[in-house]
């Protein structure tokens, strides 16, 4: 992220946003950089300033706006990240798992176009790092951003990601869906990289769901079409009818039973038979 950023510098090659080459420095950069927010490992809040004054810096630098506008601004996102009763409070007063929110509120605060997170949960203890998580999520869902998310976890990436780059050696080995990469490893370091990965953490119900026609047996179950195997199988498999799998509209799509899910979680079909 800070290399995309150009907040440190690259050896060769070029770095291209909308098709535009980035440019190294110079009001052309501030510019792009103004339409970026970022959250970098360490949080990186001043200490000195409270979480408010934190989250209003950008746009009242940046984006020239008043303190009344900046203000209500931040309040809005500290109450969507659930840390706005700690307004008035220092970053030294706020909890390990309120810190990232506040990161978070304060990179969104400037309305940016791009959102870099740099390895942003790496420090938290398990339970934090998985509400943390649940939060990208939450949020990702309605602020319709592009994202780089930077993580050496790599079951962070398949619970987070639409695409994953794999990196050896600053060389990209693979860029796919989680489904692809798992499936079908483009190298053999790929390859060894995934090869302990359950499917069910990277399939998704689309991938495993039948065709529906008059003689299919629904019961009252809905899932998506889009909810990864492991977070409904328990799920579909008390269910004795077909489950009917759903779009983003509530329409009905497909329709999986229970034997299917077990011969995915347990069966010695080949991975290349399903559905990606």
């Amino acid at each position: 992220c800070r290399t995309i950023n150009r907040l440190e510098p690259i050896d060769s090659g070029t770095i291209e946003v909308d098709g535009s080459v980035l440019p190294a420095e110079g009001k052309a950069l501030a510019a792009l950089r103004a339409d970026v927010g970022m959250v970098f490992q360490s949080f990186n809040l001043f200490a000195h300033k409270t979480i408010l004054e934190n989250v209003t810096l950008g746009p009242i630098k940046v984006r020239k706006q008043s303190k009344a506008v900046a203000e209500k601004r931040a309040m809005e996102l500290l109450e969507r990240v659930g840390v706005e009763h700690q307004a008035s409070k220092y970053p030294a007063q706020l909890s390990g798992g309120q810190q990232p929110r506040v990161a978070i509120a304060r990179s969104l605060a400037i309305e940016p176009d791009i959102w870099f997170l740099d390895e942003p949960f790496s420090a938290l203890d398990p339970l934090i790092r998985r509400e943390m998580q649940d939060e990208f999520l939450r949020l990702q869902g309605v602020l319709n951003k592009t994202i780089l998310f930077v993580t050496h976890d790599f079951n962070e990436a398949l619970r987070l990601a639409d695409r994953i780059a794999i990196m050896k050696d600053g060389v990209i080995e693979q860029l796919d869906t989680p489904a692809n990469i798992v499936l079908h490893p483009a190298t053999e370091y790929v390859r060894k990289f995934t090869e302990d990965v359950p499917r069910e953490k990277v399939l998704k119900i689309e991938s495993v769901m039948d065709p529906i026609d008059d003689n299919t047996d629904l019961g009252s179950l809905r899932v998506s079409k889009a909810a990864i195997i492991e977070t409904v199988a328990e799920s579909v498999l008390t269910e004795h009818k077909h489950v009917a799998v759903v779009d983003g509209a509530g329409v009905i799509v497909g329709a999986v039973h229970a034997s299917k899910v077990i011969s995915m979680l347990f069966g010695k079909s080949n991975p290349t038979e399903i559905k990606v």
